[in-house]
């Protein structure tokens, strides 16, 4: 017949438990992290679509006969600004310094190609994560 487990293996048990679900937890962090570095560069690197002019006709399109006056054309986490979104959050006049990556791409397009045509583009943090900024929001308007 066998006997009782006893307190000494039973934190041993605890113990080993507690280690597994912490090696399980740091390999999510890891992984998370991972993923989000890799998104970060999939950002950096990304090119504007060959179809933009007509992607952009028909957003706009459809958005007019809607009767407003803007799109939503990007988001993206404050994080991937040079100053975390502060002069976006700011509303400072050279906001658009702070780009990186694919936005400062879609900044540079529209600058060349939209702005001479009297489009506007505007950036606000729409989402606050832990009383700082969190999320961007770039919109066409006209």
């Amino acid at each position: 017949m066998p006997g009782f487990l006893n307190p000494r293996d039973l934190k041993e048990m605890t113990s080993e438990a507690e280690s597994a679900k912490m090696d399980e937890e740091r390999q999510y962090k890891l992984k998370q992290e991972k993923m989000k570095k890799e998104l970060h560069e999939a950002f950096l690197s990304r090119e504007l679509h060959p179809n933009v002019v007509k992607r952009i006709n028909d957003a706009i399109s459809i958005a007019a006969r809607q009767g407003q006056h803007q799109i939503e054309v990007l988001t993206f986490p404050c994080q991937y600004c040079n100053d975390r979104g502060r002069r976006i959050n700011n509303s400072d006049a050279d906001w658009p310094d702070s780009l990186e990556g694919f936005a400062k791409k879609a900044y540079e397009f529209y600058a060349r190609e939209l702005k001479p045509l009297g489009f506007k583009l505007t950036a606000e943090v729409i989402s606050f994560e832990g009383g700082v900024p969190g999320t961007i929001a770039m919109n066409l308007k006209w």
